[in-house]
C-alpha cells in the first residue's frame, strides 16, 4: 500500500504552492509556452493535492465517527458512508499518483495514412480522421489540420491533425495520454462503394500518434535542414496552386522528411512542417533514451498491414472490437461520430493496471486507516 507520509504531503503541497506563486508572476506569462507548461503541471498537482486533503479529512472524520459511534447511532451509520468515501478517494489518489510518462501531459499530433485496400482504404482513413476530429470537439479540444492528401473519390491518402487542450488538465486527461493508445493499424470490414457485387472487403488504415513538442523540447540546427518548395497538388496529383507554397523539410541527421501543403502561404506551411518535425524528433529521442518508449513505439504502425490490427470496425454487424483490451461495442456508427470515450477509457485503465501492478503490492495506494 502507498503510504501517505507527512513528507509526501508536505512535498506535494509545497510544490503546488510554489507553482502557484510562479504563475502569479506576470513575467512568466511573457512566454506563453512556458506559462502553459507550468499551468499544466499546476493542474496536475492540484488534482493530487485536493484529493489528498479530501482523503485526510475523510480519514479524520471516520476516526471520530467510529470513536463516538458507540453512543450515537447516527454517527455509527455515518461511519459506513465515510468508510466507502475514504476507499473511493484512496483509489482515486492511487491512480493520480501512478507514475506517468512526462509526455502524457502534452498535446498531440495524429497522423492517419491509407494502407492496404486502395481507394476503400483512403475512404476509411477519411472516416478515422473525422472520428478523431469529432472526438476532440466532444472533449472540448481544439483541432487543426496541418496537412492532407486526398484521393480521387474523396478519401484521404494521408493527413496530419494537431489536437490541443484548451486548458490545463489533471493527470491522464491530456490529449496525448488519451489518444496515444489509438496508434496502430485499424481494420475495416464493409462493402466498398466501388464494389458492384455487394461483397464485403477488408482493408486497413494506419494511425500514428506523436506528442507535440515545444521548441524547448527539441533543439534543431538550421544547418541540418534541407528545405524544398513545390506546388501543392490535389487528388490524382493535379496542381491546385499556381505558386510554390508547399514545403518539404528533410532533417539530414535522421533522414526524417516532412511536407505540408494545406496553407496558401509558404511561411505557414513551413511552420506546420516544423511542428510535425519537432514531434517526430521528440518521439525518436524518447525511443532512443528509454526502453519502455521503444516498446511503445514498436507497438505503433510499422506497416499498414491487416495482420497487425489493433481494432476492427465491422460494418455488417455495426461492431467495433479492440483486440488489445477485448472491449467490444455494437455502436460503430456512434464511434465513427466521435463517441470514443469508452474505448479510450478501456485502454487507459489497462495501462494504469499494468503500471500499478509493476509498483508491486507494497506501494499501490494510501494506507487504509
Amino acid at each position: 500500500m502507498f503510504e501517505a507520509t507527512d513528507a509526501l504531503v508536505d512535498g506535494l503541497v509545497a510544490e503546488h504552492q510554489a507553482l502557484g506563486l510562479r504563475l502569479a508572476d506576470p513575467a512568466v506569462h511573457g512566454d506563453p509556452r512556458e506559462a502553459q507548461r507550468l499551468g499544466r503541471h499546476y493542474a496536475e498537482l492540484g488534482a493530487v493535492v485536493t484529493t489528498l486533503h479530501d482523503w485526510q479529512r475523510t480519514c479524520g472524520d471516520l476516526a471520530a465517527a467510529r470513536e463516538l459511534g458507540a453512543d450515537d447511532a447516527a454517527l455509527a451509520a455515518e461511519a459506513g458512508s465515510l468508510e466507502r468515501r475514504r476507499d473511493l478517494l484512496a483509489e482515486r489518489l492511487r491512480r493520480l499518483l501512478v507514475p506517468r510518462s512526462p509526455l502524457d501531459g502534452k498535446d498531440v499530433i495524429v497522423e492517419v495514412k491509407a494502407g492496404e485496400g486502395g481507394e476503400e482504404s483512403a475512404l476509411f482513413a477519411a472516416d478515422l480522421l473525422r472520428m478523431y476530429t469529432r472526438y476532440a470537439e466532444r472533449t472540448g479540444w481544439r483541432t487543426q489540420l496541418l496537412d492532407s492528401t486526398g484521393s480521387d473519390l474523396g478519401g484521404v491518402r494521408s493527413a496530419t491533425l494537431a489536437v490541443q487542450a484548451r486548458a490545463a488538465l489533471e493527470p491522464g486527461r491530456a490529449p496525448y495520454a488519451s489518444l496515444k493508445h489509438e496508434a496502430g493499424v485499424h481494420r475495416v470490414q464493409r462493402v466498398p462503394v466501388t464494389e458492384s457485387q455487394g461483397r464485403i472487403h477488408t482493408s486497413a488504415a494506419g494511425v500514428l500518434v506523436l506528442p507535440e513538442a515545444d521548441p524547448v523540447d527539441v533543439e534543431i540546427d538550421d544547418s541540418d535542414l534541407r528545405v524544398d518548395v513545390f506546388r501543392s497538388s490535389g487528388p490524382g496529383g493535379q496542381s491546385v496552386n499556381t505558386t510554390d507554397s508547399a514545403v518539404r523539410i528533410t532533417h539530414a541527421p535522421t533522414g526524417i522528411v516532412v511536407s505540408c501543403q494545406n496553407e496558401k502561404s509558404q511561411l505557414q506551411n513551413r511552420e506546420q512542417a516544423m511542428r510535425i518535425l519537432r514531434a517526430r524528433l521528440l518521439a525518436l529521442a524518447e525511443e532512443q533514451a528509454h526502453t519502455a518508449a521503444t516498446d511503445a513505439r514498436r507497438a505503433q504502425v510499422r506497416t499498414v498491414d491487416r495482420s497487425e490490427r489493433i481494432r476492427t470496425y465491422n460494418f455488417p454487424e455495426n461492431r467495433v472490437t479492440d483486440h488489445r483490451t477485448g472491449y467490444k461495442t455494437y455502436a460503430l456508427d456512434q464511434v465513427l461520430d466521435g463517441a470514443l470515450d469508452d474505448l479510450v477509457r478501456a485502454s487507459v485503465e489497462a495501462e494504469e493496471a499494468e503500471r500499478m501492478a509493476a509498483l508491486g503490492s507494497g506501494s499501490g495506494s494510501p494506507d487504509q486507516r
